[in-house]
Parts: structure tokens; sequence; C-alpha cells
């Protein structure tokens, strides 16, 4: 086995495996014997497809080109297909406008053309079959300098086009319909500014009158302080839903106007709702529920008895579990492991056997290139620690010279409000591959580890999850695991923001690169869309009275403070967090003479979902790193312009 220095070895997990061979899974979705899914593939520009595994086995494509199943409600999207009787109803990214197929026919739009085209959004749609019609969510961007507003709504199936008849209003946001089994009740969840879903959301029921409207609606549980997750009604009518109210999201019913605990664990049974449609549990039957939760970062399956409220967990070969259904007999779920990317799951509870359906990518990786990951847990500030994930260089290829320690990639996740995921991540995998240390925090504020961790961040956005990462790496560096002069930091949207904000306020990282990161916390607070709007009011105080914080822990201000080379990468459509943010720090650090690169994309937003974009992005990212630190590359990739970079660096 040859020697080659930690950062110089050659992986078969190139760009192009990442960004041509794998296709982003979610929302599977039972109808009778089919199971349907969306697909983001990115080797089609990013556009989602509806997909369909018949119950003769065969795995059909069901919306063609150029028809995207996409919504863009709370920017962020979620919730936009579902399945009925084999109809399946979407909504479609270019107009916004809900549609419905037919087997074998093309969509055909259920709602009217707005203008702007796409100012009437659709999300989260359940089925009224009682009324002929869907009830969902809608946000209305149709009234020009004013924030958009929040319904719920009901379209009918027949007659013409049809906007949506108003069913409740009056809350900043909504989510989560949920019909009763005999149609009598709805339940949905709703928030005000400047609550995020995660801080506190109510749930509220309403009487479902004969003609469809809504009476006697009443708030039943939840608060500004409780975040409800998932409301769901059982097959014989019961309501139930995931809370945090004792510090850990949980699973709870409603009966009789008392509400009971089920499963009383330190572990979390919810998420944190930055898109719509999400599922940890499903009712397999009135008696059992199928479900997952976290603990420690890993995922884990389990059945709920509803009677004798045991909870029995499954062995299964997944650590991360999300998107859960299930139906008599069998459940479906996304499930992936540190060692097989993520797959659309059948469980057949009987039989007790897991089948893939359909996997990410149909690439079978030898083990010897992959790293696993490490659970960790460091010391960290106000004695107290916080948690990460650390993936170890592997490459069964090669061997480091005789004590060299390998370069360290710090990984801050976005959101903030979110959590890193055990599951197989090439991108993750590319620098392990090639002999680069990762770790990939969970830093206070994120979710998985209960409501007062999370709580950790409020106020302290640029603190608490700045001085995590760099004790994170500091920890690995005690240890001896990594090489304390060559740190690196990255992270996109609010990972961006921490990885920018290390760089500028701590002295710990020799690189760092942003992923469409936030640099101005006052234009994030004045130019963003509706949903984050209030968000920094609990992230960091409230706008503009606390200004002055506002200022004082923002990159762009301290521009000057950053010494080491920084790459940048910006979507140009992005409207979460503008070009303008990326722009203005490239700016200043090529006036202050400080390395600095920019790939700007055209066709992209928030995140990037077109292949040839994935993987001009890592190539330049590792041509940039390979500059800085001096790595010899065992393959080439294309460059990137570094300004101010020395010749000999």
């Amino acid at each position: 086995m040859p020697y080659a220095p930690f950062g110089s070895w050659k992986s078969p997990i190139t760009s192009d495996l990442i960004a041509g061979g794998t296709v982003g899974l979610m929302e599977p979705l039972i109808d009778g014997d089919d199971i349907y899914w969306t697909e983001m593939r990115p080797a089609e520009k990013g556009r989602y497809v509806v997909m369909q595994r018949q119950a003769n086995g065969a795995v059909v494509d069901v919306t063609p080109p150029p028809w995207n199943a996409r919504t863009r409600v709370h920017e962020y999207g979620g919730g936009a297909v579902m399945v009925d009787r084999g109809m399946v109803y979407f909504s479609n990214f270019d107009d916004q406008r809900l549609c419905r197929q037919a087997p074998g026919e093309l969509p055909r739009p259920l709602t009217p053309a707005s203008d702007p085209p796409g100012a009437l959004r659709y999300a989260a749609g359940i089925m009224d079959h009682r009324r002929r019609r869907i009830i969902c969510v809608r946000e209305d961007h149709r009234l020009a300098g004013h924030e958009p507003v929040n319904t719920l709504v009901a379209i009918p199936l027949d007659g013409p086009e049809h906007l949506g008849e108003v069913l409740a209003y009056g809350y900043d946001f909504y989510a989560a319909p949920r019909l009763s089994p005999d149609g009598s009740q709805l339940a949905w969840l709703a928030w005000n500014h400047p609550n995020m879903p995660w801080d506190g959301t109510e749930l509220w029921v309403a009487d479902v009158l004969p003609d469809g409207e809504l009476a006697h609606a009443r708030c039943v549980a939840g608060g500004r302080e409780e975040s409800i997750f998932q409301p769901e009604w059982s097959p014989d009518g019961r309501l139930y839903f995931v809370s945090d109210r004792a510090g850990w999201w949980n699973l709870y019913r409603l009966g009789e106007g008392q509400i009971e605990p089920l499963t009383p664990l330190e572990a979390e049974f919810g998420l944190p709702q930055w898109g719509l449609g999400m599922s940890t549990y499903a009712f397999e039957s009135a008696e059992r529920i199928v479900c997952a939760f976290t603990q420690h970062g890993l995922w884990r399956l389990a059945v709920l008895d509803t009677r004798s409220l045991s909870l029995q967990p499954v062995e299964c070969p997944f650590t991360s579990i999300s998107a859960v259904r299930a139906a008599a007999g069998h459940a479906v779920f996304i499930g992936a492991s540190p060692a097989r990317a993520a797959a659309v799951v059948m469980w057949d509870m009987r039989a007790n056997t897991f089948t893939a359906v359909r996997e990410s990518t149909p690439l079978r990786l030898d083990d010897g290139y992959l790293s696993t990951p490490e659970p960790i847990e460091f010391p960290t500030e106000n004695s107290l620690t916080a948690h990460g994930l650390f993936y170890a260089p592997h490459n069964r290829d090669y061997n480091a010279p005789a004590g060299e320690k390998p370069p360290l990639l710090v990984i801050s996740h976005g959101g903030p409000t979110g959590a890193t995921s055990s599951a197989l991540n090439l991108s993750i995998q590319y620098w392990t591959s090639r002999g680069i240390a990762v770790l990939d925090v969970n830093y206070g504020g994120s979710t998985g580890y209960g409501r007062a961790y999370r709580l950790r961040l409020n106020g302290n956005w640029g603190i608490v999850d700045v001085d995590d990462c760099c004790n994170g790496a500091r920890h690995l560096v005690r240890q001896g695991r990594v090489d304390g002069n060559r740190l690196i930091i990255r992270g996109g949207s609010a990972g961006g923001y921490t990885t920018l904000a290390a760089l500028a306020f701590r002295d710990v990282f020799r690189a760092g690169a942003s992923y469409y990161g936030v640099s101005d916390l006052e234009a994030l607070a004045t130019d963003t869309h509706k949903f984050e709007s209030r968000y920094l009011d609990t992230l960091i105080g409230p706008y503009p009275a606390r200004r002055d914080l506002y200022v004082a822990r923002s990159p762009i201000h301290a521009a000057g403070c950053i010494h080491c080379p920084v790459i940048f990468f910006q979507g140009l459509e992005d409207k979460v967090v503008p070009p303008d943010q990326a722009e203005r720090m490239v700016q200043a650090l090529r006036h202050n003479r400080v390395p600095v690169a920019y790939v700007p994309f055209e066709g992209e937003q928030h995140g990037f979902r077109q292949a040839a974009n994935i993987k001009r992005a890592l190539d330049a990212e590792l041509y940039f790193y390979a500059r800085v630190f001096g790595f010899d590359l065992a393959e080439p990739v294309a460059p990137v312009q570094i300004d101010n970079l020395p010749a000999n660096p």
C-alpha cells in the first residue's frame, strides 16, 4: 500500500459520481397497493419528478417533463404532492398552480394562473372525499409591497379552476391540515411571528359543517413556548400529535379534554418544520403506530401499541429514518445508514423484511473507501458539552506518512435549527477518501437533543454555534487526531454564516468555504422571505431595537479581521440569502488583499440542484484547498480564480 500525504489521495468518489449518479428522495406516499415518492434529479436541472412503484413491482415516472412537482410555500416547500385512488395532485414549480393528473394522462391545473405568475402557492394537501375537494395551505403573494398571506383553503375538484375558498385565516402561518376519518373535524397547526414552528405552535380543531364551513374552532394544545409537530387522526378517530411540552418531542394524544403522554423518553419524535409534509410516525392500524425517534444523533424504528402504550424498538439496518408512512401490514420510509445511501424502503411487518424500492444512487462503493461516523461529545463554553459526528480519513489504497496528522474540515449545518445526519453522504466521503478528516457539528441550537439544547442558541446565534465549532476542532487537536495548522470550516446558508463568523471573530481556522452564507444580519432581517423574516428576533434580538447586536455579529462589518483564504459559492436567484450577501464580502476581502474566490451560479436558488453546478462547486472547493495548503492532487480538477493568493502559499 503506497504512502501519500493526507489530502492527496486518489478517490473513486468523484464529483461526477456525486452530481450525476445521485438523486434526492423525499415524501413517500402509500395509495392502495402502490407506493409513490418524489425524486429530485440533478441531471435534469433539479426537476422534481413524482414516481410510482406499482403493485407488480414496476417503477415508473408519473410526471413527465417539463412538469416539476415542487412548491415554494415558505420558500423551502415540502408537501407538494398528494395521491388519492390513483389520481396524483401536485404543485407545479414554474407557475405554482395545483395540478391533477389521471393515470395515463397529462397534468391539468385545478387552480387558475395568478398575476404575477407563481403568486398563489399551494402545499400540504389532503382529500375531503365527502365534499369533493382538497384542503391545503395557500400562500398569497399577489399584493405587492405587503407580506404574503397564509391561509387554509378548499379547492373544489369539480367545475372551473378555482383559487380556493378560505377556511381558516388570521395567523401568520398554517401547516398540517388533517381531516378526521368521518370527515366531521379538521385539525391543523398555526403560529404567529416572531415564532418559528420549533419555538411554539398551536394545535387547532374545528367542526366541519355539511356545507364545508368550519365551526367551533378551538385551540387544544400548544402555545408560544410549546412546539407541536404532525397532528394525525387515528383510524378510530382520536387525535395524536408530537409535543415538546416536557422538554423532548414526544408522542401525545387527546381524549375527553385530556392530553395523555404516550412515550415519555429523552428522545425526539419530532423535527424542525422547515418544510411541510414531514412525518415521523403513521398508523398501521388503530392499535399500532410505526414511528421513528432519534437519540444521540442516531434514528431508530419502533412500533407503539396504542392500548398498552408499550414501545417496541425494531432492529433494522438504518440509522437515519424519515418520512414514515404506513398501511395495514407494512410501512414505507426514507432510510439510510453510514454505509448505505438513502432509499425509499418498504418494511413488510409480517415477514419483518426491508426492501429498497428506490435507491438514491445505484452505485455500490467498496467499504474500503468509506469513513464511518463516530458520535463525539466534547467540552464547550459555560461548562457544557456539544455534539458532532467525526469522520476519520479512510482510503484502502493509501497510508499517510508516519507522524503526519490529517487536515480537518469542520462542517456547520444549516438552519441554524437543524441537525447533522448519520446517513451515507458522498459529499463528506469525497473529502475523507482523499485524506481530509471531517467533523460534522451539532452545535448548541441543533435538534435531536431536547428543547433545552435547542434553546441554547436563542439570543446567541453567532456565539454558541461558533464556539462549538471551534471547540470541536480544538478537542480533536488536543486528542492528536488532526493537524491544528490545517483546520478548515465550511457551511451553507446559516452554516455559511457560522463559517464566516468563525473566521471573523475567532482565530482557529486557516481557510473557509461559504455556500450562500449570511454575512450581513441586518440585511437578512430586512431583506428575506416571510417565513424567516422574524427568525432573528429569537436568535439575536428584536430589530431594529437591538440593531447594535446585528452589526456587532455581522461578518461584513468585521471583514478586516479575516486574514485566511475564503471561497464563496452563491446561487444568483437566491431569495433566502440574496447574492449581495456574498458579493459584498468578496469585494471586502479583495480590497483587504485576502485570498478569495467567488463562484456564482445562474439559475440556482437557495441550495444547488443542477448536476453541473454540484460538480463545479465540489471541484472548485477541492482545488481551492489544494492551492491554499499545497495538496498534490491525484486527479485534475477545473481551476478556480483565487485573487490575492501568493504564488507559493
